[in-house]
């Protein structure tokens, strides 16, 4: 099985925005599509944006992200 390219995790990421957007309603759907779904840049935006630890913010996307790959 060969992992997924970098223009198809974009592409279903773009999908996953609205779910993002509900998930953390203080960050705009720009800074969602720039943050690509990446894991680090996502949990940065939440941590900044809502003033957490960055553990919290690293929990909060790792949740996140599962749940939209089930």
């Amino acid at each position: 099985m060969s992992l997924p390219s970098a223009d198809e995790l974009k592409g279903k990421w773009k999908q996953q925005v609205g779910a993002a957007k509900i998930a953390w309603g203080k960050l705009t759907e720009d800074e969602l599509l720039k943050s690509e779904g990446r894991e680090e840049k996502l949990a940065g935006l939440v941590q900044e944006r809502y003033a957490i630890t960055r553990d919290e913010a690293d929990k909060q996307v790792k949740d996140f992200i599962k749940k939209c790959k089930s």
